[in-house]
């Protein structure tokens, strides 16, 4: 389905209860919750909807409110392998609002989903009201970016330690 007939199947706001919960909003105070609840849109997206392709331009995030998303990360061989399976809570897409560079991965609801939009004007728009509020966001998104990263060195490195443990243990003696 196109982002134009995703953009037709919009939700009621989130509460601001419900944005306290989300650890992207983490010490946030209400006036900026109830703002942001009132002015993000929401989006409907059904199962088997991409919310973006690896490779796409973009300059938004989401939250996920409700349901479940997977992102796919394209094999040098042109497979799609599942790197991260998020729900309630979650947040993807971050990296567009961060740098100009294309989409890193795709992304594609496995569950009828409730998401929260936030593009570069959204944020640039609370910069411009609440310069704490905006800091406090992206610093959540850093925290996020850096838990990840240190997920996936631990991942690298397990990988190259059974490599090479293979590679030892097939390398013929000499003698």
């Amino acid at each position: 389905m196109s982002h134009e007939s995703q953009k037709l199947r919009m939700s009621a706001p989130p509460s601001t209860e419900a944005l306290r919960e989300i650890g992207l909003f983490g010490a946030l105070s209400d006036d900026v919750l109830e703002f942001l609840a009132t002015t993000l849109p929401v989006q409907m997206v059904e199962v088997g909807e991409a919310l973006f392709r690896e490779g796409d331009q973009a300059r938004e995030m989401f939250v996920v409110l409700g349901g479940e998303v997977e992102v796919l990360k394209r094999t040098r061989r042109g497979a799609e392998a599942r790197v991260a399976l998020l729900g309630p809570g979650d947040w993807f897409g971050e990296m567009s609002i961060l740098d100009v560079q294309p989409r890193s991965a795709t992304v594609i609801a496995v569950a009828p989903s409730k998401l929260l939009r936030l593009t570069s004007e959204s944020l640039d728009a609370l910069y411009r009201r609440d310069l704490k509020a905006y800091s406090l966001i992206v610093l959540n998104v850093a925290r996020e970016l850096s838990r990840r990263l240190r997920v996936a060195d631990g991942i690298i490195a397990d990988f190259f330690a059974d490599v090479l443990d293979e590679y030892v243990a097939k390398k013929p003696s000499r003698g």
